[in-house]
């Protein structure tokens, strides 16, 4: 379901990426246009999924404080398998299918340094998983959801 944007769309997805809880009066205010026009546009973009509006957590207050970024070389046969499994993890944040030696990257978020070894063993027994390279974040400069 393909659908255009505009550069209105684009100012509202970006006030909205910047604040969520702003009105629609107040988003309207601030691009000069009418507040029904907000609510149409806003109706538009949720319903051909280029908005979602989701609360986003700080990890940090939630005692979330250590990550990895891990590659992972994956029998072919078996990558869809690993998938399913890395699924499972609540630990695991992100999985994505990436070119070169290593077939899939995730990236873990846990309470502390030492539970990302615990993690590491899980990964370990993960049939399908041949070889893996991890990389411990030590800080983190920016994380945004602003694509616009």
């Amino acid at each position: 379901m393909k659908c255009d944007i505009d550069e209105l769309d684009r100012q509202i997805i970006k006030l909205l990426s910047n604040d969520g809880r702003m009105s629609f009066t107040e988003i309207a205010n601030k691009l000069n246009v009418t507040e029904k026009t907000v609510r149409t546009r806003y109706k538009n973009l949720i319903d051909h999924g280029i908005l979602e509006v989701v609360g986003v957590v700080n990890p940090i207050a939630l005692g979330i404080r250590a990550g990895a970024i891990i590659q992972l070389k994956v029998e072919s046969q078996k990558l869809f398998d690993v998938i399913d499994r890395l699924k499972e993890m609540k630990e695991v944040r992100y999985i994505t299918l990436t070119s070169g030696c290593y077939q899939l990257l995730i990236q873990i978020a846990v309470p502390s340094q030492d539970e990302i070894t615990g993690v590491v063993k899980t990964l370990n027994n993960i049939r399908g998983i041949i070889e893996m390279n991890t990389i411990i974040q030590l800080e983190v400069y920016k994380n945004t959801f602003d694509y616009i």
